[in-house]
């Protein structure tokens, strides 16, 4: 059969990503769903995975069409139903939240090498879940006091442009330093929030996790989240600006996992991922150069703890490798 609109290789590859982190996020869902206690919780995870069950429905079937391989990705043998919560007070929603902003990114960047009707429409598709499912989590977090607002402003009342170059300073321990600008605390605020969930995220790991490499590499982990806190929360702190992106969530003492490890690894490279994007924005946008110095030595160190994942994941066969286009020169070669 001649296929009328085959998939490009973009296409491909966006589609298998998508694939496996849908399949992660549906089996920690179930997990999140069988412990919840709170009726309005259980509905924003069963509403979240019903949606994402049927767009992961629908990549099946283009796999299908295709004739491409379905990969593996998580299945019900990922998770275990029957032990204890390892997470309370919020962390599913709080974590579905973080799951969101993540996905936000990762929709428009597959959207954009997207050419295949079908394919724009399952991006599409799950654009519209996550703006839902990212808008209901806020607001039940707000509502249970979970989540905390960035610092409030005096609102501006005039426009004004940079006047001098002294604006990007700030690297002279003796000088003086400009107070942040609003885009740069919000960009700190959000660094501490998401940091905080991740800090739970692994404690909680590190806790349950059965391979010795996996648990010393979740302690690692959850020691690299307080760095990145401190030195965030100590810029605010030098301009006097109060922090308040603190998590009304807590890990319990649980040991056992409701995850496998091979699991777990992966929410913290997929995580790692956003981390990476979020400090380059950081360093971007951030118009003081010891703010942008700083929030680029933090992103190297992640760089450095992902890297080393990514070496545990494949020593142990957990990375299922990406499709890969052919290798002409073995092919020639007849290898």
């Amino acid at each position: 059969m001649i296929l009328t609109n085959p998939l490009s290789a973009s296409e491909v590859g966006t589609l298998w990503l998508t694939y496996e982190e849908k399949t992660l996020i549906m089996r920690m869902l179930e997990h999140f769903i069988e412990k919840s206690d709170d009726q309005q919780a259980t509905n924003i995870l069963g509403g979240l995975w019903q949606e994402l069950n049927f767009y992961v429905l629908q990549m099946e079937q283009i796999f299908r069409e295709q004739g491409m391989v379905k990969p593996i990705g998580y299945t019900k043998a990922d998770v275990h139903l029957e032990v204890p919560k390892l997470f309370d007070n919020g962390f599913d929603v709080m974590f579905v939240r973080i799951l969101k902003e993540v996905s936000m990114g990762m929709y428009t960047i597959n959207m954009n090498m997207a050419y295949n009707d079908k394919v724009m429409q399952i991006y599409e598709g799950l654009t519209t879940v996550t703006q839902k499912i990212y808008k209901l989590s806020t607001l039940y977090l707000l509502e249970k006091g979970i989540l905390t607002l960035p610092p409030k402003v005096t609102m501006p009342t005039t426009n004004e442009f940079i006047k001098s170059k002294s604006y990007l300073d700030g690297l002279n321990p003796f000088g003086d330093k400009r107070a942040l600008n609003d885009i740069e605390v919000g960009i700190l605020h959000h660094g501490i929030e998401t940091n905080n969930i991740g800090l739970q995220l692994i404690t909680g790991f590190a806790q349950c996790a059965k391979n010795k490499d996996v648990k010393e590499y979740f302690v690692k982990g959850k020691e690299l989240a307080k760095k990145q806190i401190k030195v965030m929360e100590d810029i605010l702190l030098e301009s006097d600006v109060p922090f308040s992106a603190t998590s009304g969530c807590t890990v319990t003492t649980s040991t056992v996992a409701p995850f496998t490890d091979k699991l777990m690894m992966h929410c913290i490279y997929l995580l790692n991922g956003f981390g990476l994007v979020g400090n380059s924005f950081g360093a971007y946008f951030s118009l003081r150069k010891d703010i942008s110095v700083k929030t680029m030595f933090l992103a190297k160190d992640l760089y450095t703890y992902a890297q080393e994942g990514i070496k545990i994941k494949i020593k142990n066969g957990w990375f299922e490798e990406p499709p890969q286009m052919e290798d002409r020169s073995k092919i020639i070669k007849g290898e």
